[in-house]
């Protein structure tokens, strides 16, 4: 009886090791195989027109904004332990002024795959300052990220919002609710 517990364990073990290697294969592989800045800018394009769109106000909101960093594909994968990356672009007065990529990992009940898009506004001088400066921003530890959601109804011409830094994470069906952004490292290419 032992014998046969502990080739069910070994097994268990090694599919956990494979699914662990996956996870640090799909994201050396989104760095490794890193999109082009074209492909970055017409998928931020995409983004944001969608963006607008969906969420009363928005266009107006970021017009008010110093700065955007927009991640138009964020994809997170885990089975225990989950790694998510994505690269995107930042904007400021509408023009792509650099490129940068995030990557998170966590741990805990997770199983699966998803894709989401991330959208950082700056809405203060010295906040956009201070996260272009860094050689790699960390969410939660070299500042905080206020996530924006809305309910019905809500608009962001309604929203009084006061933080120098906040996110919007949005997926196939509109905004994601009970997100954080915690941990996310945010480091810029160079493309």
């Amino acid at each position: 009886m032992f014998p046969n517990n502990f080739s069910k364990l070994r097994l268990v073990s090694r599919s956990a090791q494979c699914i662990l290697i996956g996870l640090v294969l799909l994201c050396s592989a989104g760095m490794a195989f890193s999109a082009t800045a074209r492909e970055i800018d017409v998928s931020v394009e995409v983004t944001l027109e969608r963006f607008n769109k969906e969420v009363p106000g928005a266009e107006g909101f970021m017009k008010k904004a110093k700065g955007v960093l927009i991640f138009p594909q964020v994809i997170k994968a885990g089975f225990g332990i989950g790694g998510e990356y994505g690269e995107g672009a930042m904007q400021i007065g509408g023009k792509t002024v650099e490129y940068y990529s995030t990557m998170a990992a966590s741990i805990g009940f997770q199983l699966g795959a998803q894709t989401k898009s991330i959208i950082l506004v700056f809405t203060k001088e010295s906040a956009l300052k201070a996260f272009r400066n860094s050689d790699g921003w960390k969410a939660g530890v070299d500042g905080s990220v206020a996530l924006i959601s809305l309910g019905m109804g809500d608009s962001l011409d309604t929203t009084n919002v006061k933080d120098p830094i906040v996110a919007f994470v949005f997926g196939q069906k509109g905004l994601m609710y009970n997100l954080t952004l915690e941990g996310s490292k945010f480091s810029k290419l160079h493309k």
